[in-house]
């Protein structure tokens, strides 16, 4: 280690030490960037940070780039991961931001990814503002695009009473009258679920006939009751769900209301550089988080059906652990 090399990394330390808030590394982007990355990840929430923070302790070269709108972002409260319970998600991710940009091999650039191609150093990635930056490796941790019921109201609810996972939200709406949303092969599962947290539990068809359902003697069975009818509005007080009114102008009042909602990719890179996608339109990964193309990865939702806080960090530790591996044998052998 020679004299300059300690001052300048003994600069960056004090900086980061001293300075009174944390010190967030930025890049110069007057003109496009020309320095070429270990790793871009794009998307920089739990899944992203993580992978960061992952690659950041292993000395790695890391950008970041995130447009800032998550999915969960009108969400109240985060449950189910461990010391971080019932916390707001921007909170959770504002200090995982904060503790990644500790490690002075991490940059961030606030901006949407449109664009990749393959370059013979890897790949290239353009931004909506038209910036490019390079890397030897990708990581997607873009996360998926919910599509909402055309229902009025349901937007205002959505995240908040109008729910669509039992294990990120159920304990809280425990006991409450309770409606369904749903259809599909895995209605009986689903419903199974949120009785075991509600004896007052209905099923909404949206104007199906209840009969089409497969399993509807299940339903009977526990008593779970069946109403008809199309939903035309949620009434509701700040995103809490008070009433639902019908297409035929009654209503019938609710505290709560699962229902899942088709989705779709956040950002389309993946499947632009070859990526293969599931038959439910997630990217395919193998046990590491790998797609199906050399030196890309995917993490966090958009390649998980069970989207959870600490399955996306989790994945997210993966996939950063694998990643440089990966560099690390290429570098050494």
């Amino acid at each position: 280690m020679d004299r300059r090399f300690f001052i300048k990394n003994g600069s960056i330390a004090f900086l980061a030490i001293s300075a009174p808030s944390v010190f967030f590394k930025s890049i110069d982007m007057g003109l496009n960037n020309e320095k070429l990355y270990d790793v871009i990840i794009v998307g920089g929430s739990y899944a992203g940070l993580s992978s960061a923070m992952t690659l950041g302790r292993s000395l790695r070269n890391v950008l970041i780039i995130d447009s800032g709108n998550p999915c969960n972002k009108q969400t109240p409260h985060s449950q189910n991961f461990l010391t971080r319970d019932g916390m707001p998600p921007g909170e959770i991710a504002k200090i995982a931001k904060e503790e990644v940009s500790k490690y002075p091999t991490i940059e961030f650039y606030s901006g949407f990814a449109v664009n990749g191609n393959k370059i013979s150093e890897g790949f290239l990635i353009k931004t909506s503002d038209g910036k490019s930056f390079k890397s030897k490796k990708l990581i997607f941790a873009s996360g998926i695009l919910d599509t909402m019921h055309d229902i009025k109201g349901f937007e205002e609810c959505w995240g908040i009473s109008v729910i669509h996972c039992p294990y990120c939200h159920g304990y809280e709406f425990r006991n409450k009258k309770t409606a369904i949303l749903a259809d599909g092969d895995r209605l009986i599962h689903f419903t199974s679920l949120i009785k075991n947290l509600t004896d007052d539990v209905t099923l909404i068809t949206s104007g199906k006939t209840a009969g089409d359902i497969n399993g509807i003697a299940t339903l009977e069975k526990n008593d779970i009751k069946i109403i008809e009818k199309k939903i035309s509005e949620i009434e509701h007080h700040n995103g809490y769900v008070n009433k639902i009114i019908f297409s035929d102008g009654t209503a019938e009042s609710f505290e709560a209301m699962y229902a899942p909602v088709p989705f779709r990719q956040h950002c389309s890179i993946p499947q632009e550089l070859g990526c293969e996608m599931t038959d439910t339109g997630l990217i395919k990964i193998d046990d590491s988080q790998k797609t199906t193309v050399d030196n890309i990865y995917a993490v966090g939702d958009n390649c998980n059906p069970l989207r959870a806080v600490s399955l996306a960090v989790s994945s997210g530790t993966l996939a950063g652990v694998k990643v440089n591996s990966e560099l690390s044998a290429e570098m050494f052998l």
